[in-house]
């Protein structure tokens, strides 16, 4: 049996950027272990499987995999499903905004694009979160010894270190510069004997408020014992977290905040997250994450009946 699937690159409108993903936007007849074997196969960060069981034009049942595991929530997924679906013509876009739902299997997911001439220009989907915050860290030292930077590149006079968890729990770092962001290498040996991994932190999130790019407000980095030590994994799991982190802070204020968080240099597939929360200073928050995508390539796998 064949299957068509797609790659795109998500979160950029350049290709050769972003992060790949692969999508299966007709993946019916597919079981849990071969769509292991297949992310397996693939070896992308993510492969996504789509599913239109109710023949609706407007919910589908998405199943997200690494080759590992299967994943319960991913934002990469969403942007890359949307742009798959319309490029391959499973949705129509007869309108300027067409609204869409994906299942996953956090729940349903409110998914909107935009577009121009019936093609997708802008893909942008809403949760509402409720997170944990600790705010006990590491020292600084332990930080600086686990990252390999200085005490003077930490960032303690806007931010600080905490610990914040939408469901997985990351260690928000902050740093005063972009350079600091990328230099950065993570030191297993330090982490070992640090109390991070004491807080549940299993990956941090290293920031910085600057980038050479003006369209960025952000630079982000994922490190952790389980990324490689040249790694720029996707950061887009970790937005959700990043967004409650900014807003237990006082000087973040009430009202509608709208950012663009990048995460590695043109050099190292560069993305673009656009991030939008509602800060009510309330237990839930509503955050909104979009982006760009380009089909990369497209293909065929052939199974046995």
């Amino acid at each position: 049996m064949k299957y068509q699937y797609y790659i795109a690159d998500v979160f950029t409108n350049q290709l050769f950027n972003g992060a790949q993903i692969a999508v299966f936007p007709q993946a019916d007849g597919l079981n849990a272990k071969m769509m292991g074997a297949i992310a397996k196969e693939l070896n992308l960060s993510e492969t996504v499987f789509i599913f239109n069981e109710t023949n609706s034009e407007n919910l589908y049942r998405m199943r997200i995999f690494s080759p590992f595991k299967e994943i319960d929530f991913a934002g990469h997924p969403i942007i890359a499903a949307a742009f798959v679906l319309c490029e391959s013509g499973n949705i129509a876009l007869n309108g300027p905004l067409t609204a869409i739902i994906f299942e996953q299997n956090v729940g349903n997911i409110e998914v909107n694009i935009s577009s121009t001439n019936g093609k997708a220009g802008f893909v942008q989907f809403s949760r509402s979160i409720s997170a944990i915050i600790d705010r006990f860290a590491p020292t600084d030292e332990e930080l600086c010894r686990v990252l390999g930077l200085q005490l003077s590149e930490l960032d303690h006079k806007k931010y600080s270190p905490r610990l914040v968890s939408c469901g997985f729990p990351y260690l928000i770092v902050p740093v005063w510069n972009y350079e600091s962001v990328r230099k950065a290498r993570f030191n297993y040996p330090a982490w070992s004997q640090s109390a991070a991994p004491q807080t549940a932190a299993q990956e941090i999130l290293l920031f910085a408020p600057k980038s050479p790019n003006s369209d960025a407000d952000f630079n982000a980095r994922l490190l952790g014992p389980n990324i490689g030590l040249q790694d720029d994994p996707p950061v887009g799991s970790a937005m959700p977290a990043f967004c409650s982190y900014l807003c237990s802070f006082e000087h973040t204020q009430k009202g509608t905040h709208a950012f663009a968080v990048e995460r590695g240099e043109i050099a190292s597939r560069r993305s673009l997250i656009q991030l939008e929360m509602d800060n009510k200073q309330q237990e839930n928050l509503m955050v909104r994450i979009g982006g760009q995508a380009v089909i990369f390539a497209d293909g065929v796998i052939n199974l046995p009946d």
